[in-house]
């Protein structure tokens, strides 16, 4: 389905949005190692053409978590300590440094993308690691906010990641995950598991559900859904 539905996608394009949506969808193809991943992504951004093939009018993800965000942080923006997961080369984080966030971080299993967020100035801590269920070097209760836009999808980040954002959240923090929806529908990690495990931990009082929003055009001419968790 996803070949399918790419392919037709880059057949009806113009070339420089097909060429754009080619190369996103080559970080997305099935039996890629999270390690094949991160190089991919690094060698993307060592190119210098990420931030234009996913540029504003192609990929609204981080301005949609930027708006989630700030809609949440109505004070206290300076103080509030956020970690953006997945961060790539920093596009949220700058979304949010100009709606006055001061206290985020970044993580980024890419270290070329990581160097490109850098040269942004909008983060304090880099962390270059995968977000995969392992235990970061993080403490319990840290952020304010654990943000993810646009790092959910074919061998991203997985199903088992998700209690550790919750563990690194502080009680009645946010946790907000943005992604585009038909991946809960066809890439194989999600399908009858994603948002099962998001109730279940909900049943367990890890977290409660705030919304769950259906966003057009979230990246090309695909929908997203924005997931917001209060973590207890």
């Amino acid at each position: 389905m996803a070949d399918e539905k790419a392919e037709r996608y880059i057949q009806r394009s113009s070339e420089i949005d097909a060429k754009a949506y080619a190369i996103n969808y080559g970080a997305h193809r099935e039996g890629m190692t999270k390690e094949e991943i991160a190089q991919y992504y690094s060698e993307w951004a060592y190119r210098g053409t990420y931030d234009h093939d996913l540029s504003p009018e192609r990929y609204h993800g981080p301005e949609y978590a930027a708006d989630v965000v700030s809609n949440h942080f109505i004070k206290n923006r300076e103080s509030a300590k956020i970690l953006d997961v997945a961060a790539g080369t920093g596009r949220l984080g700058e979304e949010l440094f100009h709606r006055g966030f001061r206290n985020i971080d970044a993580l980024d299993p890419a270290e070329g993308m990581l160097s490109v967020a850098r040269k942004r100035g909008a983060y304090k801590d880099y962390f270059c690691e995968f977000m995969d269920g392992h235990a970061l070097d993080i403490k319990n209760d840290t952020y304010d906010c654990v943000v993810v836009s646009g790092g959910m999808g074919e061998g991203h980040i997985p199903c088992r990641a998700v209690p550790e954002m919750i563990r690194i959240a502080k009680p009645g923090g946010l946790v907000c995950i943005v992604m585009r929806e038909e991946y809960i529908s066809y890439v194989e990690e999600y399908i009858d598991r994603l948002e099962p495990l998001f109730k279940q931990l909900e049943i367990e009082g890890k977290w409660q559900l705030i919304s769950r929003t259906i966003v057009p055009k979230y990246s090309f001419d695909n929908n997203g859904v924005i997931f917001q968790y209060k973590a207890l």
